[in-house]
């Protein structure tokens, strides 16, 4: 225990960073927030090289494919979307090292839920969502983490500095990351950020194929939440009972559905999503709709439809992978659609495709910006899932 007062140094000047953070969000709409952001991260690259100095020096040589048996991986962002989107790393890492564990260093309240049926995943430490709030949580998670000798730590986030600090107050014998003007603190194997690879669910995948030698144009694992056959059999029963309660006795063709919210700008509105139905259904009268609801429980489509609502993200999932397609804007939902292995088509409006679109087998963006609810039905009408 030698080391408890550098660790409780660290951790002083880790609150310093994470006051400031928790300061610059309540400013974020201000006229203010450009220059203290632009001084929080001089005092962040200050702190990081007082801090830590070098955490290893960077090498010119791949990342050994050997001798690596205890992984961390640090990704601080809690959303839905980036939780699931860092399966696919955990699914490149069970590939390359089988026998190691990997443990998840994450602020997301749903990482149990997501990670947890990773066959390798050994320990996921719960960082609370805003440490300022929660000082004993955070220091004590630390405290834990720290105790571990790692052969690799891993920042996979390309933008976080919380992550990379996270990373540098590991122990470990090398360290991955991006290496990118918002990242501070020397590591053993820095990446250059790519300028064509913008998806949020390949980028750590690429980080570690680059840090290794290997090739970075072979196909990429998709989001994957590890539903089992029986998580599988019983979603589909949950929607057979669902539409049993509306007097629909068969799937018909094929069950689609729907998930009509969104946040912000990304939010379609009834009477949209009423006018592409109107289309899908003529194109396809045999099929079956049934409407995913939400969080807040309430339709988004005035109950014309049978619908499906839970709050376990699993039982959902489980429920999503009995589909036989799945329909909705680009949101949190729509890559748990992707990780339950279900035909998706994400309609795109305003985000950025390349970034947070979906990819692999049986994943399809459907671009709707500036286009009227007709047209983005008779694209999904057309596509391959409705037409075997």
């Amino acid at each position: 225990m030698a080391d408890r007062p550098a660790i409780a140094d660290s951790c002083r000047r880790t609150g310093i960073v994470a006051l400031a953070h928790g300061m610059l969000t309540v400013l974020k709409n201000t006229r203010y927030y450009d220059p203290i952001n632009d001084l929080r991260r001089r005092v962040a690259r200050r702190l990081m090289r007082m801090m830590f100095g070098s955490h290893g020096q960077p090498t010119s040589e791949a990342l050994p494919a050997k001798g690596i048996y205890r992984i961390l991986v640090c990704h601080v962002s809690h959303s839905l979307g980036n939780t699931l989107l860092l399966t696919p790393l955990l699914s490149e890492l069970e590939k390359i090292y089988p026998a190691a564990e990997i443990d998840i260093l994450t602020r997301s309240s749903i990482a149990d839920d997501v990670y947890g049926r990773f066959f390798n995943v050994q320990r996921i430490f719960r960082m609370p969502a805003h440490g300022v709030g929660h000082p004993f949580q955070f220091f004590g998670t630390l405290r834990r983490m720290r105790k571990i000798r790692y052969d690799l730590a891993i920042d996979a986030d390309p933008l976080s500095q919380t992550g990379r600090l996270l990373m540098l107050l590991s122990n470990s014998t090398y360290t991955l990351g991006f290496s990118s003007p918002k990242k501070h603190g020397e590591i053993t194997h820095p990446v250059p950020l790519p300028t064509d690879l913008e998806s949020k669910g390949r980028r750590p995948v690429y980080l570690l194929r680059r840090a290794m030698g290997r090739d970075t144009a072979a196909d990429y694992p998709v989001p994957d939440i590890r539903l089992s056959a029986v998580e599988h059999e019983h979603g589909r029963a949950a929607l057979m009972r669902s539409l049993a309660g509306s007097g629909i006795t068969t799937p018909g063709r094929g069950i689609i559905g729907i998930f009509a919210n969104a946040t912000g700008p990304k939010q379609l509105s009834e009477a949209w999503w009423m006018r592409l139905i109107t289309v899908l259904e003529a194109a396809h009268p045999e099929h079956r709709i049934v409407e995913i609801l939400p969080h807040s429980g309430s339709s988004m489509l005035g109950s014309r439809y049978p619908a499906y609502y839970s709050s376990d993200l699993r039982k959902l999932a489980s429920v999503l992978s009995g589909l036989d397609v799945y329909i909705s804007a680009d949101c949190g939902i729509m890559h748990l659609a992707c990780a339950s292995d279900v035909p998706t088509m994400g309609i795109f409006t305003v985000t950025n495709t390349a970034e947070w679109g979906p990819y692999g087998p049986g994943r399809h963006v459907i671009p709707g910006q500036g286009k009227e609810p007709e047209e983005v039905a008779h694209a999904i009408a057309a596509m391959p899932e409705f037409n075997p």
